[in-house]
């Protein structure tokens, strides 16, 4: 799977990726805002690469996959991520940039990508992104593509922000 936009390629992992992987959860900074705000060890990025692997065998539009800055390197991942909220199924628009790269718009860039191929390809009527309350720059992406909080909700041994948009 590859999408481009104006300036990223997006594409699903392979294994050589596993290192640049490794790197954003092995980062303290990165994996602040991230599930439980804790990094993860060698063997819990492999299962974590599964995990993504697993998501993309069951549909090709899912999962987290890898953004390459076209006239440089791989900068971090976004993808359409299942996800439970509440006991319901529903689909994640996420996106990780890896700390030299923040603040250049590339997550804005990929969240819009991924909001208008999804209602495009897609037959959601909604989607999601699950924020933490101090993650700013992330809610200003949320809401710089549409989306609105909707709630609060405890994930994850921690606080997170439900923002939302229907499309349908």
């Amino acid at each position: 799977m590859m999408w481009n936009t104006k300036r990223l390629e997006i594409r699903s992992y392979k294994e050589s990726d596993f290192d640049f992987l490794y790197s954003m959860l092995s980062d303290h900074k990165m994996m602040a805002y991230i599930g439980n705000g804790k990094t993860k060890t060698e063997s819990e990025a492999l299962e974590f690469l599964h995990w993504i692997h697993t998501h993309e065998e069951s549909d090709p539009d899912l999962g987290l996959k890898v953004l390459v800055e076209k006239e440089s390197e791989r900068i971090g991942h976004a993808g359409l991520v299942p996800q439970q909220v509440d006991g319901k199924e529903e689909v994640e628009i996420g996106y990780w940039i890896i700390n030299e790269f923040q603040g250049r718009g590339y997550a804005r860039e990929a969240a819009a990508f991924l909001l208008r191929y999804a209602r495009e390809y897609r037959d959601e009527e909604r989607y999601i992104s699950l924020i933490q309350p101090d993650n700013t720059a992330s809610v200003k992406i949320a809401c710089s593509i549409g989306m609105q909080r909707s709630k609060r909700l405890l994930m994850n041994e921690g606080e997170v922000d439900v923002y939302m948009i229907t499309i349908k």
